[in-house]
């Protein structure tokens, strides 16, 4: 549901997670309790669904459009519904899209594809998000990626793809405070109505003081109520309260994001919700595994600082 606002794509979006059954399919009913939960704090605008956290790059095509028509039929007449897109041809990413756009998506987010860490030139990215623009027709947001990976785009070509037309926002992951300054600064300078969504779970409060738009993050899978006061309390300049939420907000989005390997981070995500009772199956996919017993008693201590899980006896 797109609101009928100046700028209905800002605000804050819970990046979420894809519960597996015992036998390796997706738990609908336990997907479809997911999606109403986490929206159910007041301030969140929508979800991005099939993200990285979602574990986009392991859903076959059938089951990313799923996903999407369960968040559709669950929260999609009163929130924002973000779809994911990833994938190494154009032209089957522009078949995703049209999926989800007939699924029930009111945006779609673009990916780069993973082989743009070998090798991409200015053109690639204008050429690929043009041919899935045209292919749908939604609203476009653009993936940022990390200062440290080559996914990242130039400034000379973030610069050209905040032109394109359907662009609406930018999904800002620098993961560096600094770097995302500098790009919400040249956005801002080209493209002032797209949004710039600072969307680096272990650099909100830093990047939300310096401006932005709204974020889409999957730490909000876990503390939704917490994130959104942060967001309230940098707005309303109330620095004391924001030092305060973010006390227990870092120590967490250090455990999962900031601890080798980070490759770990959506099945941290996944053991989290186990612990706190949520689901009973957090296991991702192949070729991920359980985590070790060592690593959930390190998250078990990040989620009672964060003040989600009592301390035990």
């Amino acid at each position: 549901m797109i609101p009928a606002t100046a700028q209905p794509f800002c605000g804050i979006y819970v990046a979420t997670l894809t519960p597996f059954r015992s036998d390796g399919g997706i738990d609908e009913t336990l997907l479809a309790d997911h999606f109403r939960t986490v929206t159910a704090e007041p301030g969140i605008a929508g979800v991005l669904c099939n993200g990285h956290a979602g574990e986009i790059a392991l859903l076959s095509r059938e089951e990313r459009r799923r996903v999407v028509e369960i968040a559709s039929e669950t929260i999609g007449k009163t929130h924002l519904i973000v779809s994911g897109v990833l994938s190494e041809g154009t032209a089957e990413a522009a078949s995703h899209a049209v999926d989800a756009a007939a699924a029930g998506a009111d945006c779609i987010l673009v990916f780069p594809p993973f082989s743009w860490a070998l090798s991409q030139d200015r053109t690639m990215a204008l050429t690929h998000h043009r041919a899935i623009g045209e292919a749908t027709g939604l609203p476009m947001m653009l993936y940022q990626a990390g200062v440290a990976s080559a996914l990242a785009y130039q400034p000379e070509v973030l610069a050209e793809l905040v032109r394109l037309p359907q662009v609406v926002g930018v999904k800002e992951g620098s993961w560096e405070s600094n770097a995302y300054d500098r790009n919400r600064r040249l956005v801002k300078s080209i493209a002032p109505e797209v949004a710039m969504m600072a969307s680096g779970d272990e650099h909100l409060l830093s990047c939300w003081t310096v401006g932005s738009d709204g974020s889409l993050v999957s730490l909000a899978a876990l503390m939704p109520a917490e994130i959104v006061a942060l967001e309230r309390a940098v707005d309303a300049s109330d620095l004391a309260t924001a030092r305060v939420l973010h006390g227990r907000i870092q120590p967490l989005a250090n455990a999962i994001y900031g601890t080798a390997p980070g490759g770990w981070a959506t099945p941290r995500l996944k053991a989290c919700m186990m612990l706190l009772g949520r689901w009973p199956n957090g296991s991702p996919r192949a070729p991920y595994n359980d985590l070790p017993p060592p690593e959930i008693e390190r998250l078990r201590q990040a989620l009672v600082t964060a003040g989600l899980l009592d301390a035990p006896a």
